[in-house]
């Protein structure tokens, strides 16, 4: 069965009132930021929400991410990575019943460090509903999915960087993205031996 967008968006977290309970005319809006300061911007308008009670026009503020893992110095690294850098994307009431710009949101996303601008423009529209849906449910299940850092190959010459096979080299065999698992030939005791790894148990061999 088909999740409405309310559906999905009441499962993500969200500041004030839930997402299910917020008014029909509170949209999705992508804004545009200065490459780096996503998270600042995000802090930021949380906290002048709050201090200027805004809470009844800014609803929520995501920055879709995913986790991703990598082997530094023998050791397993999860890191978060922006699925769309330079964007912030923030559920507001940014026009009046007669669909003209509400001046206090929109000077209030607009006065905010760090912010470029709408997506869009000075006449910003509402993200479409397919594609919040989208990308809120992309942003669920990047969260509960650990994804390896560096994209492999069949074909791709590897190091082991953790387990019994550990600083053995090897060629991926084959890739099992839904498990995320690798089968790679190793060397041992002077023969070819197939081995599954999993992504983050591997490195690019230099």
């Amino acid at each position: 069965m088909n999740e409405t967008l309310s559906e999905i968006s009441a499962e993500m977290p969200a500041d004030g009132a839930e997402a299910s309970k917020r008014p029909p005319n509170a949209q999705w809006y992508a804004l545009h930021c200065l490459s780096g300061q996503e998270a600042k911007v995000k802090k930021n308008i949380e906290q002048r929400t709050k201090t200027e009670e805004m809470g009844e026009l800014i609803f929520e503020v995501v920055i879709p991410v995913e986790r991703v893992s990598e082997v530094k110095r023998g050791k397993r690294v999860e890191t978060e990575r922006k699925l769309y850098p330079g964007y912030v994307f923030i559920n507001m009431i940014l026009r009046t019943e007669d669909g003209k710009l509400h001046d206090r949101s929109w000077y209030f996303v607009r006065e905010t460090n760090g912010v470029i601008g709408f997506a869009d423009g000075d006449n910003p529209l509402p993200m479409p509903e397919d594609q919040i849906s989208a990308m809120l449910r992309q942003m669920q299940e990047r969260e509960e999915k650990v994804t390896p850092k560096v994209a492999f190959s069949i074909g791709d010459k590897v190091k082991v960087g953790d387990g019994p096979f550990l600083n053995s080299e090897g060629i991926i065999e084959e890739i099992d993205p839904d498990r995320g698992k690798l089968r790679v030939s190793v060397s041992m005791f002077g023969r070819s031996t197939p081995v599954e790894l999993e992504y983050w148990q591997v490195e690019r061999a230099a």
